[in-house]
């Protein structure tokens, strides 16, 4: 009985310590996947070139998220059409200008999805076609 009582400390102490480690072999692997905003947006812009026609991928680091954020997609689109819809076309047409609306097109569709699901999803948002006019 002695030798019962011994060994249940020893037991609960390995078991408290192999738990992390399970915790994180239940991780989903990384597995990049590419979700396309289909049709691609075009909008009216605040001055200077008038509209602008842009294809956007979205990158996410788990498959299993992609069902999710195509759920949301029109909740996404909205969001990146009222950021577009306040942009200075004049500043979109140089190189940092898109950049610039490259990042806060990633922070506007990490927000949304924030706020739809707890969770931004998006690791990074790619412009396919990118067109001011």
């Amino acid at each position: 009985m002695e030798k019962a009582l011994r060994i249940i400390p020893i037991f609960l102490i390995m078991l408290f310590f192999s738990l992390p480690a399970a915790a994180e072999e239940e991780k989903e692997p990384v597995k990049i996947s590419y979700v396309e905003m289909k049709p691609s947006i075009v909008t009216n812009l605040n001055g200077g070139p008038k509209y602008i026609r842009c294809d956007i991928q979205l990158m996410t680091k788990y498959a299993s998220k992609v069902e999710t954020i195509q759920l949301h997609m029109p909740a996404l689109r909205h969001a990146i059409l009222m950021l577009l819809s306040g942009e200075d076309g004049k500043a979109l047409t140089t190189p940092e200008g898109k950049e610039a609306l490259r990042k806060k097109a990633l922070e506007t569709v990490r927000k949304t999805l924030e706020e739809l699901t707890d969770e931004p999803m998006v690791k990074d948002l790619y412009f396919t076609a990118y067109y001011v006019k």
